[in-house]
């Protein structure tokens, strides 16, 4: 799927501050939603995570605000089903929300 992230920490100014990227399906916990994201926002979080945190290995998925439709469910989720329009603040010890699908702990 595709998504935007970044390889280095640093200033929105340089040229490769945000690429495009394929990365992989997330994998979901038992209490993760699946959601196909329709729209995102530049969250003062995502500002500060690109200039100062370095992905500790390869591209990071950027994005901390995102809406989007629920496609799959974990096995013990209980607030959600699939179909459910959701809008949410995501997790920054997770991949961002700028990608195609994102997995979001339902609590």
């Amino acid at each position: 799927m595709k998504a935007i992230g970044y390889n280095q920490a640093g200033p929105i100014t340089a040229p490769d501050a945000l690429i495009e990227f394929e990365t992989e399906t997330p994998e979901l916990g038992s209490q993760d939603l699946l959601v196909e994201v329709r729209g995102i926002s530049v969250n003062p979080v995502d500002v500060k995570v690109r200039a100062k945190m370095a992905p500790e290995k390869g591209t990071k998925v950027i994005g901390y605000d995102a809406a989007g439709v629920v496609r799959q469910v974990g096995s013990d989720v209980s607030k959600f089903k699939v179909g459910d329009e959701v809008y949410y603040a995501g997790d920054i010890t997770r991949p961002g929300t700028n990608s195609e699908l994102h997995a979001v702990d339902e609590r």
